[in-house]
């Protein structure tokens, strides 16, 4: 249960699961490429640039990449 002061952060395929903000496609298929292939639940990319110690543009630059080499999750 959160606190007066903390926001409880809801935990859906639809959130952050850190955060809670509402997710987009991006999102989704980052965190199902770097961390795990069959997560249901998901990072926002700011907190899992965060979680893998480096920037959103880093991962910007990653998913061009991946898109670009045909990676499905990105289409």
């Amino acid at each position: 249960m959160a606190s007066e002061n903390t926001p409880e952060i809801i935990s859906d395929q639809y959130h952050c699961t850190k955060c809670g903000a509402t997710l987009v496609q991006l999102d989704k298929a980052l965190y199902r490429k770097l961390v795990s292939r069959g997560a249901e639940t998901f990072m926002c990319k700011e907190c899992l640039a965060g979680y893998l110690g480096t920037t959103a543009e880093k991962l910007d630059e990653l998913a061009e990449y991946y898109r670009a080499q045909g990676c499905t999750l990105f289409d």
